[in-house]
C-alpha cells in the first residue's frame, strides 16, 4: 500500500476535500496482476475515486487465428489455471454450434455433473480460504476492534445448525491455517475436485471433454462414486449456509450503513449454465428457445428488472469498447460477420468482429491505464457496464426472476430460488431460500450480498448435481451409454458458446474460414468486472463499486489497511488471467554475458 496526501480537491457541494492517494497492487490473493488505485477522503470517510488496473497482456485472440478449430478447447482451457474447465466447456459449446453436433444426453449429464463440481470446488475454496479471511477474527481485530468486541457478545442465531456459539467463534474459525472451518473447507475442496475428475478426467484442464460429447466411460460405479462424495458436500452445506447468514447479518447490525460498502446500481448479467439435453441442440437458430431451458437461466437485470432472458438478444447486445485500455481501435476494419444466422445485423464492436491491436504505453489515469478492455451491453439506448457480482448473485437473481427452473431439488419462484437438500448421514432434509436482497426497501447489489449469494449458489450447484447424477444413472440403466457423437468441421461457420464461469458470464465467439479459425474471442467475467473507463467515461464495475464506498475501518490514515475497499473488490471474486492475454509476437533471442570477474548473483 502506498499513500501520499493531496489537498484542495473539490468534492460534494464543492466543499474542499483532503484526499489521500492509496494503492493496493496486487490486491488479489490469487494471480497478482490486479491493482486498485484510490483517492480516499478520510474527513468524510469515503473513497472519492478508484481506478482498476491490470499490468499484464496476453493474446489468445491473436494466436488462435489459423488454428484447427478442434483444438480450441484445449488451447483456451489454458487461459486460466483456475477456471480452465469453464473455458473448455464454453469452447466446446461454440464448436458444437459450428459443427452441427448434438451430444447424446448422457454426455451432457456428465458434463453438467463436472461443471457443478467445479462450482462447488471453486466457490468453497474462495469463500472460506480467500475472501473469508477478510471477515476472520485476526482481520477484524486489526481493522475494527470495536466490531470484534461486539461479536464476542453476540450469540449466533443458527448456532444449533453450524456449532459456533458466538459470531466471534465463527470469525475465529475462519482464521487462515489455524481456524477450524478454514481447515475443514480445505479438506472439502479435495472431495469436490475428485468429483470433477470422475466426470472430466483432469482438473482444471479436462482430458475427456470434446465437441460432440465426452470420452468418459459411463458406469453405475462412476455415478455412485460421484454421489457418495456429493452427499458429504450436501451435509457440509447444511452448516455453511446458516453460518454465513449469521456472519453477514451481523455486519449489517454491527455497522449501520454497511450495506453501502461495495454497493452499485443493479446491472447484472448472467449467460446461463447447465444445458438440458432434451431441448438443447446447439443451433443458433434455436438458441433463444434452448437457452431458456438451461438450469441456470440467462438474463440481463437492470435496476432489478429482467430486461431479457434471450441468448440471441444477449449475444447481439455485446459491445467491446476500448477507452482507457492499451489498444488501438479497429473501427474501419472489414467486419468478419455482418449478419448472424437469423439475419440480424452484427455490430462492428461485437466480439465476432473484434481485432486485438495492442499498444503498450506508460500508465496515465487521465488517459490509458490498463490492459483490460471495456465490454458493455447495449440495450438499444445505453452501453451498460454490467457486472456479474462474482457470478452467483447474477445467476440466482436471473434464475429467480425468470421463474423457469423447477426440478424438485431447486425451484425458481419469480422472486426467489428454493433449494431442497435431501436427508444426509446425520442431518435431516433442509430447504434454503435465496431471496432477491433488499434493505430498507431498496435492492442491494453490494459486497455482503455478493458473498452471501456465493454460499447459496454452492447449495444450488449441489442440488442440481443430485438431479444431473440421477438423470445420468437413468441413461446408463436404460442401456443408453453413448457419450459422444461424430462430427465434421465445415469450411465456413460462425458460432458462439454461452455459459457461466465460476465468476460469472463467459462467451466464446468463433469465425471459421477455409476450415481454420479466422477469428476467436473469449469473453470471461474478468473483463466485464475489471473493465476500465470506456470511451464515454463510464467506469467499470470494480471502479464504480469502490468509488463513494464508505470507510468503516477504525484505523488512522497512517495505519489504514483498506479492508472495506478490499472486501468490495474481493466480493467480485477477482482473478486476472482471464482479463488479459499474453502475446509474444515473433519473439526475440536474449543473451546475457557473464564476466568471470563479476560478482555472482542468484
Amino acid at each position: 500500500m502506498k499513500t501520499s496526501p493531496r489537498s484542495g480537491q473539490s468534492g460534494p457541494q464543492d466543499q474542499p476535500r483532503e484526499l489521500v492517494e492509496m494503492s493496493w497492487d496486487p490486491i488479489t490473493r490469487i494471480v497478482g496482476s490486479l491493482g486498485i488505485y484510490c483517492k480516499v477522503d478520510f474527513k468524510n470517510r469515503e473513497v472519492a475515486e478508484c481506478y482498476s488496473t491490470s499490468s499484464i497482456f496476453r493474446g489468445y485472440s491473436i494466436f488462435m487465428k489459423g488454428k484447427d478449430p478442434r483444438d480450441a478447447h484445449f488451447i483456451t482451457s489454458r487461459i486460466c489455471g483456475i477456471c480452465g474447465d469453464n473455458h473448455a466447456t464454453c469452447s466446446v459449446y461454440a464448436q458444437n454450434m459450428a459443427y452441427g453436433a448434438r451430444p447424446p444426453a448422457l454426455g451432457e449429464w456428465i458434463l453438467n455433473c463436472g461443471e457443478a463440481a467445479e462450482y462447488m470446488f471453486d466457490h468453497n475454496i474462495y469463500q472460506e480460504n480467500l475472501v473469508g479471511v477478510d471477515y476472520c477474527e485476526k482481520m477484524v481485530r486489526e481493522t475494527n476492534p470495536g466490531v470484534l468486541a461486539k461479536a464476542e457478545r453476540t450469540e449466533a442465531p443458527h448456532a444449533a445448525d453450524h456449532g459456533y456459539k458466538t459470531i466471534a467463534d465463527i470469525m475465529r474459525s475462519l482464521n487462515p491455517l489455524e481456524g477450524e472451518f478454514y481447515r475443514e473447507a480445505l479438506a472439502v475442496s479435495r472431495t469436490t475436485r475428485e468429483m470433477f475428475c470422475l466426470m472430466e478426467g483432469r482438473h482444471v484442464h479436462p482430458s475427456t471433454l470434446y465437441p460432440g460429447g465426452v470420452g468418459t466411460v459411463a458406469t453405475v460405479q462412476l455415478f455412485t462414486d460421484y454421489l457418495s462424495r456429493l452427499m458429504r458436500y450436501v451435509e457440509f452445506m447444511k452448516r455453511v449456509v446458516p453460518m454465513h447468514d449469521d456472519l453477514f447479518d451481523f455486519f449489517y447490525d454491527a455497522l449501520p450503513g454497511y450495506e453501502e460498502v461495495g454497493r452499485r446500481r443493479v446491472l447484472l448479467g448472467c449467460w446461463g449454465s447447465f444445458q438440458d439435453p432434451e431441448h438443447c441442440d446447439f443451433t443458433y437458430e434455436n438458441m433463444a428457445s434452448w437457452g431458456k431451458r438451461m438450469f441456470v437461466t440467462p438474463g440481463v437485470i437492470v435496476d432489478g428488472r429482467l430486461v431479457t432472458d434471450d441468448l440471441v438478444d444477449i449475444n447481439l447486445g455485446i459491445r467491446i469498447l476500448l477507452g482507457s485500455s492499451y489498444y488501438d481501435d479497429w473501427q474501419g476494419q472489414e467486419p468478419f460477420v455482418t449478419h448472424d444466422p437469423l439475419g440480424n445485423p452484427v455490430d462492428i464492436r461485437h466480439p465476432w468482429n473484434q481485432h486485438t491491436i495492442p499498444r503498450p504505453q506508460k500508465r496515465d489515469f487521465t488517459d490509458k491505464y490498463s490492459w483490460v478492455m471495456s465490454p458493455r451491453w447495449f440495450d438499444g439506448k445505453d452501453m451498460l457496464a454490467l457486472d456479474t457480482g462474482g457470478g452467483p448473485i447474477a445467476r440466482l437473481w436471473s434464475t429467480a426472476l425468470s421463474g423457469k427452473v423447477d426440478i424438485g431439488y431447486v425451484r425458481a419462484t419469480g422472486h426467489s430460488v428454493e433449494i431442497n437438500l435431501p436427508k444426509t448421514a446425520t442431518k435431516p432434509e433442509k430447504t434454503f431460500e435465496w431471496k432477491i436482497p433488499e434493505r430498507n426497501g431498496e435492492l442491494m447489489s453490494n459486497a455482503l450480498e455478493r458473498n452471501r449469494a456465493r454460499t447459496y449458489f454452492q447449495a444450488y450447484a449441489a442440488a442440481c448435481a443430485l438431479y444431473f447424477a440421477e438423470q445420468g444413472l437413468a441413461e446408463v440403466r436404460a442401456g443408453r451409454t453413448q457419450t459422444w457423437t461424430p462430427f465434421t468441421v465445415p469450411e465456413e461457420a460462425i458460432s458462439c458458446g454461452f455459459t457461466e464461469a465460476v465468476r460469472g458470464v463467459l462467451s466464446h465467439h468463433m469465425v471459421i474460414r477455409n476450415g481454420k479459425i479466422a477469428n476467436y474471442h473469449p469473453y470471461p467475467p474478468t473483463p466485464w468486472n475489471a473493465s476500465v473507463r470506456d470511451v464515454n467515461g463510464v467506469p467499470g464495475p470494480y471502479e464504480d463499486a469502490v468509488q463513494n464506498t464508505p470507510i468503516f475501518e477504525e484505523n488512522s490514515p497512517e495505519n489504514f489497511k483498506g479492508i472495506d475497499i478490499m472486501r468490495t473488490v474481493r466480493s467480485f471474486d477477482p482473478c486476472l488471467p482471464c482479463g488479459v492475454h499474453m502475446y509474444l509476437g515473433d519473439g526475440k533471442e536474449l543473451r546475457k554475458l557473464h564476466s568471470p570477474h563479476a560478482a555472482s548473483t542468484l
